[in-house]
């Protein structure tokens, strides 16, 4: 399953992050939807990726759930962990905008429970960790559902999760509440992550995405942009509620799509300019990007007096500055730390096999769907 048009999974990482940062940095008001939509596609990459890994490992003559998963668990551990703490020690020793409160709560991947039952955004140098919480409480639990579940229940259960993710979200218009817990709980996420999961799952029974999914999804995209612009109105207005469940529904065929294009090999000159070096490097290093992007904002917030561009407002100056930092650091961050700790990921490979001389020769066919390092092997 894996194949060498993979590397336009790392352009859309790149366009996911871009999104972020731009309603981070640059957006009016400071809040956009885009920035969602680009978690969202973060979501979608996470459950294709993580699930096409787990199905070909189970696949292999050799396998063992026990080996599987620890190794599943050990190479996570490795990928995101180092760079994630070393980011909270560095918020705890400054204790930027009085974070320490709620470290432990980041500390255990809760961050998404501590805005939700607080309804705040406080600490907000911290507050895009929800979205990372969200990944690592997916992690937790889909691998034993993977490689554990019935071969032939999988997407009858990915079916469902999705189902009970989309029927989460008509609560909240009978509960007549827009708290935070709305998107912050992991229903509001499943969507998105199973979502790829069941692109996935088809796949490695060789299917592809549904007959309408493949013709509908650039209408659903084109009415997904038109609510988005549509004026949402005053509050507790009866266009609010829909509209809010709409921008949330909307996007998911089209982003499901849009991963399943890629990740088969756009060809011609779309192909071309997704394969683009810039476009690839930024992918490489997404997670550093959305890692430290907001640590590094209220740095420079802080440093203002110095700066001659404002950075302490939403606008051209903050991403020039912020942006440029948050671009350095997650380079060098990259290179220098979590590159080589990647190189730790041979020590657990999925599948253990027999070599023909008796001995056990370890080897992980599938195990490098998500390393960053295939992608230069194959360019």
């Amino acid at each position: 399953m894996a194949n060498a048009r993979d590397i336009q999974l790392d352009t859309l990482r790149a366009v996911a992050v871009t999104l972020v940062l731009y309603a981070h940095f640059l957006a009016p008001n400071g809040t956009s939807f885009i920035g969602h939509l680009g978690v969202r596609l973060f979501f979608v990459l996470s459950g294709f990726l993580i699930t096409r890994l787990l199905l070909e490992a189970r696949d292999a003559a050799a396998f063992e759930a026990g080996p599987a998963l620890r190794s599943f668990y050990a190479r996570r551990v490795i990928r995101i962990f180092p760079p994630y703490f070393a980011v909270l020690a560095l918020v705890w020793l400054t204790d930027l905008e009085q974070s320490r409160a709620s470290l432990a709560w980041h500390a255990l991947y809760l961050s998404n429970f501590w805005y939700a039952l607080r309804n705040d955004w406080n600490p907000w140098l911290l507050c895009h960790f929800w979205s990372l919480s969200i990944e690592e409480q997916f992690y937790l639990a889909w691998p034993l559902i993977v490689l554990l579940a019935p071969r032939k229940r999988i997407e009858a259960i990915t079916i469902g999760v999705i189902g009970f993710s989309l029927a989460y979200r008509f609560y909240w218009p009978i509960a007549a509440d827009p708290a935070l817990a709305r998107d912050l709980l992991p229903p509001a996420s499943m969507d998105a992550l199973a979502g790829g999961a069941l692109l996935a799952v088809r796949r490695a029974r060789g299917a592809d995405l549904p007959r309408w999914m493949r013709l509908g999804w650039p209408a659903l995209a084109a009415l997904f942009l038109l609510v988005v612009w549509s004026d949402p109105g005053p509050a507790d207005s009866t266009w609010e509620w829909p509209r809010w469940m709409l921008v949330q529904v909307l996007p998911l065929v089209p982003l499901v799509a849009i991963v399943a294009v890629c990740s088969s090999g756009l060809g011609g000159v779309p192909g071309r300019l997704a394969e683009l070096p810039p476009l690839l490097f930024l992918g490489r290093i997404s997670y550093g990007v959305y890692l430290y992007h907001p640590i590094l904002l209220a740095y420079a917030v802080k440093a203002q007096p110095w700066i001659p561009l404002n950075v302490s407002e939403q606008g051209p100056g903050r991403f020039l500055v912020a942006g440029t930092a948050t671009l350095t650091v997650a380079s060098l961050s990259w290179v220098f730390f979590e590159k080589p700790l990647n190189g730790l990921k041979r020590y657990f490979p999925y599948v253990a096999r027999s070599g023909a001389s008796g001995d056990v020769k370890w080897t992980s066919r599938t195990a490098g769907a998500l390393d960053l390092q295939r992608t230069e092997a194959r360019r």
